[in-house]
């Protein structure tokens, strides 16, 4: 017996300027978010025209996957429309009765995992008994098709650093920050660390590399995963560095957090200390990685020895 759909489940984000408050409620339920963090928040959607571009980076995952998958493809979200309820509800509609479900999220711990885990079973306690039955596809952050895509892009990026530099670029690898209460109850930073030095391995040349943090959130007493990316540019900037490939190994497409905390934040940070840098571009539908997510459903398939 093999799967007969597989689930593509995601974040979300906003497609237009009256999407954003909407969506950012959504995102902050029940953590008593200040108002004015909200609207500080919203604004820096708004310079976007009120878009984020991961719904478009998962239609495009969803478009290059049905070419080599058989069965039906669909996309669901946590935080945006199509919401993985209403998704989980049509799939049912449409009698499929068991599907692998691909996460876009490289690895362990609550946000990044777990956390996808509750949104499968709500939605299917939502839909009720004629819910399909839903497997989690495992992590995937050591995987080739995953650290290839970044190999290509990193690589491409010290390509338009300044020649007389680009030989001695750092490489900055950044994953989104979590509490360190958090942190420490996962493999997450560990996994990321793992990943972030697989890519640096292949990269050509001989680049030095570390990891740093973005787009910590709640409030400022509770410690979260450090430096910040930010901080770290200036950090080496102090030591010498005079040249940077951001290399955003926590993301599988371009989230927000990666156009605005890293090319707008980040990037006006090191031209700020007069550094040159570029930030690497992430896997999205790179054939690797398209290819990898149809790997992870067959082995998950023959895991079961044909049968679930």
């Amino acid at each position: 017996m093999r799967y007969d759909a597989v689930l593509v489940l995601s974040f979300g984000g906003p497609e237009g300027p009256d999407d954003v408050m909407p969506f950012l409620a959504n995102v902050t339920r029940g953590r008593d978010v200040p108002a004015a963090r909200l609207a500080a928040v919203a604004e820096r959607y708004q310079r976007f025209g009120g878009v984020s571009p991961i719904n478009a980076a998962n239609r495009a995952l969803v478009a290059a996957l049905r070419p080599v998958l058989d069965v039906p493809v669909y996309w669901g979200n946590r935080n945006w429309q199509p919401f993985v309820t209403d998704t989980v509800a049509r799939m049912a509609e449409d009698g499929v009765r068991r599907a692998a479900c691909f996460v876009t999220s490289a690895y362990s711990g609550y946000s990044a995992c777990e956390q996808y885990l509750e949104d499968i079973a709500a939605a299917r306690g939502a839909v009720g008994p004629g819910a399909p039955a839903i497997d989690k596809l495992p992590p995937f952050f050591d995987r080739p098709g995953f650290i290839e895509p970044f190999v290509t892009s990193t690589s491409a990026a010290l390509a338009i650093l300044p020649a007389d530099v680009r030989g001695e670029a750092h490489l900055a690898f950044s994953a989104h920050s979590v509490p360190l209460g958090q942190a420490g109850a996962s493999t997450y930073a560990a996994q990321v660390e793992q990943a972030s030095a697989s890519v640096a391995a292949r990269v050509p040349g001989h680049h030095p590399h570390s990891v740093a943090w973005q787009s910590r959130s709640g409030p400022p007493q509770v410690p979260w995963l450090e430096p910040d990316i930010g901080d770290h540019l200036a950090a080496l900037a102090a030591d010498g560095v005079r040249a940077a490939v951001i290399v955003p190994i926590g993301f599988v497409a371009d989230h927000f957090e990666v156009v605005w905390d890293l090319d707008v934040e980040a990037l006006g940070r090191a031209e700020s200390l007069g550094m040159a840098a570029a930030r690497a571009a992430t896997p999205g539908t790179h054939p690797a990685f398209v290819r990898m997510v149809a790997e992870l459903v067959r082995e998950r398939e023959a895991a079961f020895g044909g049968t679930f």
